[in-house]
């Protein structure tokens, strides 16, 4: 099991003739049992290939050439024209759209989440590295060429969600390291507005028995984690939880941001102690180190266990 994708997803990568795109292509043919990425797309390329996936003008022609709805696409275009290339790829029935591009303005990202929430669609992103299932599939850049990927991602029951693409990776090697593999992996991007939060995420990861813990990086800024907190308290979650707070030392010094542009705080509630305080009130444990995470989450599932046992 895993969310959001499988080994038979099936996608398109959108500026797929851009250098990045083409190593990303590259890198996501390569690993595991091969991804299903059925086409690319880049206005006035019809008729190239790109590692020998045919690229199209359109994704409505991308659509008709594999005869059939296209379930996910990478989204690789530059930021003027992510806003069309998101909402071509909606309006012709691709429910799953991962963004890699950063700088989008935030109204067109605005836009974009509110029509894929119209129509049923999801966004991961922007601004982030994608998805993967250790051993199966991965949609984006995230972890970098194959085997990069494969040193760092392992299969096994911790589901991983961070702001940051690298220190999903890193995480994720810190647990595979421990002997701790992952469900799924997701990038869920760094910018003030994004298309799937922790909370929204949450329940597919609740309802996914391969599940069994979830480890989350964080950082200032934004209100993810407080949706987070009360999402794990209203529903009373199955799952531990243990996250990591990076930025702490911003609370010394107002009005400044690092890394992504959602790090910016605004306000009391966005700070790393005010989050932190959060957390730790809905039971979730935060880590002081990135190296203490495997034996924080190892603890936590083990006493779930027990308690599971003992309610028997």
């Amino acid at each position: 099991m895993s969310i959001l994708i499988d080994a038979q997803t099936t996608f398109i990568v959108q500026g797929i003739t851009g250098r990045e795109a083409v190593n990303l292509t590259r890198e996501c043919l390569d690993y595991g049992e091969g991804a299903r990425i059925v086409g690319g797309v880049t206005p006035g390329r019809r008729g190239r290939e790109v590692h020998g996936v045919p690229v199209f003008d359109t994704v409505a022609e991308a659509v008709e050439h594999h005869g059939g709805p296209i379930d996910g696409s990478v989204v690789t275009v530059p930021p003027a024209f992510t806003k069309d290339a998101v909402f071509e790829a909606i309006e012709n029935g691709v429910k799953l759209i991962v963004i890699v591009t950063e700088r989008i303005p935030r109204r067109d990202v605005a836009q974009m989440v509110e029509l894929a929430t119209l129509r049923d669609a999801r966004i991961i992103g922007p601004n982030c590295l994608g998805i993967i299932v250790p051993d199966v599939v991965k949609m984006g850049g995230i972890g970098g060429p194959a085997r990069n990927a494969r040193q760092a991602y392992s299969k096994g029951p911790i589901g991983v969600i961070s702001r940051s693409g690298g220190m999903t990776t890193e995480m994720s090697s810190t647990l595979s390291a421990a002997g701790l593999g992952q469900s799924t992996a997701v990038s869920i991007g760094g910018d003030a507005i994004i298309g799937s939060t922790y909370a929204e995420l949450m329940p597919l990861f609740e309802d996914d028995d391969e599940t069994e813990g979830i480890v989350i990086y964080t950082e200032p800024g934004g209100r993810m984690e407080a949706q987070l907190a009360e999402w794990v308290k209203e529903h009373s979650s199955r799952l531990p939880i243990v996250a990591f707070m990076a930025g702490r030392f911003m609370d010394e010094m107002p009005g400044m941001s690092f890394g992504h542009a959602g790090t910016i705080v605004e306000g009391r509630e966005d700070t790393a102690s005010e989050k932190i305080a959060r957390l730790t009130d809905a039971g979730i444990t935060v880590a002081e180190r990135i190296e203490d995470i495997p034996q924080l989450i190892a603890t936590k599932m083990k006493q779930r266990r027990a308690g599971a046992e003992v309610s028997r």
